[in-house]
């Protein structure tokens, strides 16, 4: 089976890996040095896709509002625990190494795309021994903040760099929040939702182009696409 597109990009949390438990921890870490309820995976994760400062804003606010001069130490106290322990439980989704030993053996290249700090994705993969199979690994702050997703500039530069390579420039892009499918849509190329990740409301609502449950199912959608 082969398919038309020369490079695939992933959106990170909920989509090629299940950070999750490492998210939480480093929110719940916040929570309790300020005496607040720590909060459960199944409610961090509904915050999480819109980078770690309104992960954590929401988590603030659902267990008593943001402290009034204290969200930014809050914030820096959260990033450098999540730096320190950012891969203790995290783990690529099942079927994700599989499917990209498929790609590799197709000669499609595959990027990272993400809302993550870049270095924090970086340190992730690296960990996860994933970082030097990318193409590029592109974060929130890679091109500006203003250039994150749901802008669709980080995907447009995804597929700069691969052509760069000597790829070409037929792209589509996976992930598991609206930013996913609005920036796939503002770079004009196919967006997959993944139904497994962290969603904030029902797949089918995103808009995406295709949905899959489970990553065996991508290779197949993407045919079709």
């Amino acid at each position: 089976m082969s398919i038309p597109f020369d490079i695939i990009g992933f959106d990170l949390d909920g989509t090629l890996v299940d950070t999750s438990g490492d998210l939480t921890a480093a929110v719940n870490h916040v929570l309790d040095s300020v005496g607040r309820p720590l909060l459960s995976t199944e409610t961090v994760k509904q915050h999480i896709g819109g980078g770690a400062k309104l992960m954590l804003q929401q988590g603030l606010e659902a267990t008593g509002g943001i402290p009034g001069d204290d969200f930014r130490p809050l914030y820096r106290q959260m990033l450098s625990y999540y730096e320190a322990n950012v891969s203790v439980h995290s783990r690529p989704f099942d079927g994700a190494l599989n499917l990209l030993d498929q790609l590799d053996a197709m000669g499609v290249r595959y990027a990272v795309v993400t809302n993550k700090f870049e270095s924090l994705a970086v340190k992730l993969l690296t960990d996860l021994n994933l970082a030097h199979r990318m193409v590029c690994i592109l974060g929130a702050d890679t091109l500006g903040k203003e250039n994150a997703k749901p802008s669709g500039a980080p995907i447009f530069e995804m597929v700069k760099r691969g052509q760069a390579l000597g790829g070409g420039c037929r792209a589509a892009y996976i992930g598991d929040s609206i930013y996913d499918v609005m920036a796939a849509k503002n770079a004009n190329v196919p967006s997959i939702a993944v139904s497994f990740g962290f969603l904030h409301g029902p797949a089918e609502e995103m808009g995406a182009d295709a949905i899959i449950d489970h990553f065996d199912e991508l290779i197949p959608t993407l045919s079709k696409l």
